[in-house]
């Protein structure tokens, strides 16, 4: 009975001290008197918490700046800076590679162009290369949680077997082992799409929402993450959320390009770089180009964008029912182009019922979403189980 007990007081431990260090994770710094409010739990409870994740080395407490309120001003809670995840998103144009710190705070990233989709091989040598230039520069002091990689394709969510990444041409791909083996680090993976939109339900646009699609377009096509009720929606095994892939309706037949294309083949990100004379861009230098453009065939290819894209939306809609919808990447850039269309056109197509109340909106992360989203799945083991990684 007492060895059960002890069992029971530990998870219960264990559970708050999560608790705690989830809190402070997702607000950057909070007073004690406001974990002591948002947990329910007392005082003393708390502040046995804090000092324990204090000298877990994981958080840092700081007496708050003098005020005129009455009574003495609780202790701010803050996560400690120089604990980090690294972040990776390969691309079919480029490699992306930063360090974040909890708190979702991106301390440093570089992106370094290809001129051809990487072999797995070929992304872990570039990767690891970029890892130790970091190790003699901004990682010295630092201590990294894990590796987080953001994949463009199916990633098997039991292992992170990088199952199939069209536009990169991997298929079975274990690259988390290759590049642990390479760094000497953890590694996890998510697919990239449902790491951007579990970020913006965090961090960004869907920061308080339970219920939100996240649209992302990036070199490698379109991908998509859903949060029902507060969590994210994954499917038996980690596949949901291939929005690209489907095959949109068309209320303009002359939109088609294609015989039978995807959502992700007739909205590109390489046909707008195509009309906009750029062969390579990240996604704020495109968005400047696209919309500070003259040309007719710009305009009349954002336009039809535009039209498919509120096809695809008003089916997510209908079938969702979520509370706001997330544009990333370059989608981002069709929503600032035209928001007004977008959203009357979505409003026309879908079902009355579940549009009500809908919000359409882009990322708020920008060009740090996935490096974001990357390191949330890389701090997602020590935000569990705080204890386990003293």
């Amino acid at each position: 009975m007492t060895s059960m007990l002890g069992n029971n007081l530990d998870s219960v431990r264990r559970h708050n001290l999560s608790m705690i260090l989830d809190l402070v994770h997702r607000q950057g710094a909070v007073s004690r008197s406001s974990l002591t409010r948002a947990t329910g739990l007392n005082r003393s409870t708390v502040a046995a918490l804090v000092a324990e994740l204090v000298a877990l080395e994981l958080v840092v407490e700081s007496e708050p700046d003098a005020t005129n309120s009455v009574g003495r001003p609780s202790p701010q809670v803050r996560p400690r800076t120089d604990r980090v995840a690294i972040a990776v998103n390969p691309e079919v144009d480029a490699i992306t590679v930063g360090v974040v710190g909890f708190g979702g705070v991106v301390i440093h990233r570089v992106r370094r162009v290809v001129d051809h989709a990487v072999t797995a091989a070929e992304a872990v040598t570039l990767i690891a290369a970029i890892v130790k230039e970091f190790e003699t520069g901004v990682l010295v002091g630092k201590r990294v949680i894990a590796l987080g990689l953001a994949i463009p394709g199916l990633v098997r969510a039991s292992d992170g077997l990088v199952r199939w990444a069209p536009h990169l041409e991997w298929f079975d791909e274990p690259i988390g082992e290759s590049l642990h083996r390479a760094t000497g680090y953890p590694v996890v993976a998510g697919n990239d799409a449902n790491l951007g939109a579990l970020a913006e339900h965090i961090f960004g646009a869907g920061r308080g929402v339970r219920d939100l699609v996240y649209l992302n377009g990036g070199a490698s096509g379109i991908g998509g993450g859903v949060i029902a009720n507060g969590a994210p929606l994954g499917g038996v095994g980690g596949y949901a959320g291939e929005f690209g892939q489907n095959r949109p309706g068309f209320t303009n037949g002359a939109d088609r390009t294609t015989p039978n294309g995807t959502l992700e083949v007739e909205v590109s990100r390489s046909r707008l770089l195509e009309v906009v004379g750029l062969t390579s861009a990240d996604e704020p230098q495109l968005q400047q180009a696209l919309l500070g453009s003259t040309d007719e065939l710009v305009r009349s290819e954002l336009d039809r964008q535009v039209r498919i894209l509120s096809v695809a939306l008003s089916n997510a809609i209908n079938v969702l029912n979520p509370e706001v919808v997330v544009l990333g990447g370059f989608l981002a850039a069709l929503y600032a182009w035209d928001a007004p269309t977008l959203e009357r056109l979505v409003a026309e197509q879908a079902v009355a019922a579940p549009f009500e109340g809908v919000r359409i909106a882009p990322a708020e992360l920008g060009a740090d979403l996935l490096m974001i989203g990357a390191a949330q799945r890389a701090f997602e083991s020590v935000l569990e189980d705080p204890a386990r990684h003293g």
